[in-house]
């Protein structure tokens, strides 16, 4: 009898859904910079439906501490270039 792998849910910080581990683009914030996650530190995902949501550059300020939406939003869409 083959055994069930279990897969990893986390959330969304915009839209707050659930989705695979993998689905989703991990994030972190260092010294309110924005960049991809390094395995040091704490983390969040972002869903790739929202990265064009009108709510992500409040959600990725609060998440940073910082207030700079639009570099952050430039940030956040050269690491999906990057990464993605």
């Amino acid at each position: 009898m083959a055994q069930k792998l279990h897969q990893p849910i986390r959330m969304c910080v915009v839209c707050r859904e659930r989705f695979a581990q993998s689905a989703l683009v991990r994030l972190q914030c260092r010294e309110g910079l924005l960049q991809p996650y390094d395995n040091e530190g704490r983390s969040f995902y972002l869903c790739l439906a929202c990265v064009e949501h009108k709510k992500t550059p409040g959600q990725l300020a609060r998440q940073c501490k910082n207030g700079a939406t639009v570099a952050l939003m430039n940030r956040l869409k050269e690491i999906i270039v990057n990464d993605g």
